[in-house]
C-alpha cells in the first residue's frame, strides 16, 4: 500500500505541475492542490499537507466566498490537519470562524458541519491549554 501511496504522490505532483504551468482555472488548481495535500497526508507528510490545506483554504475564499460549500470542505480539511499536528489555538480560531458559516449554509445536521464541531471538541479536549473560555 506504502508503494501505491507513493506512486499516487508522484502522479498528483506531476498533476499539480502541469495544472499550475498550462494556466488552468482557479479551481482546477484547487482541486489539483487538494489532490496533492491528500496525497501527501495518507503518506504521513503531514506539515505538507498542512501548507497545501491552508493554501487551499485561503484561495477558496478569494476565488468561491466563504459560504461556497467547497470553501467549507476546505476549512474543515485544514482544521483537521490542525488537530493532527497539536494547534490547538490556530484550529480553535479557524473553526469559531468558520463553523456558524458551515451551520449557516450547510444546517446543523449537515455531516460536514457536524465533523467541524468534532474537530473544534477533539482542539478542546486535547489541548492541555483549553480553559471553560474556549467553550
Amino acid at each position: 500500500v506504502a508503494k501505491q501511496y507513493a506512486d499516487a504522490l508522484a502522479v498528483r505532483e506531476a498533476e499539480f505541475s502541469i495544472t499550475r504551468r498550462v494556466g488552468a482555472s482557479g479551481i482546477d488548481i484547487l482541486v489539483s492542490q487538494t489532490n496533492l495535500a491528500n496525497s501527501y497526508h495518507a503518506l504521513g507528510r503531514m506539515e505538507q499537507a498542512l501548507q497545501l490545506e491552508r493554501g487551499v483554504y485561503y484561495d477558496s475564499l478569494r476565488l468561491l466566498g466563504e459560504e461556497d460549500g467547497d470553501t467549507i470542505r476546505s476549512a474543515n480539511n485544514y482544521a483537521s490537519s490542525l488537530v493532527d499536528l497539536q494547534r490547538f489555538e490556530e484550529a480553535k480560531s479557524l473553526l469559531r470562524k468558520t463553523i456558524p458559516v458551515a451551520r449557516r449554509v450547510l444546517g446543523d445536521d449537515n455531516i460536514l458541519t457536524l465533523k467541524m464541531r468534532w474537530y473544534y471538541a477533539g482542539a478542546l479536549y486535547t489541548d492541555p491549554g483549553a480553559t471553560l473560555d474556549d467553550l
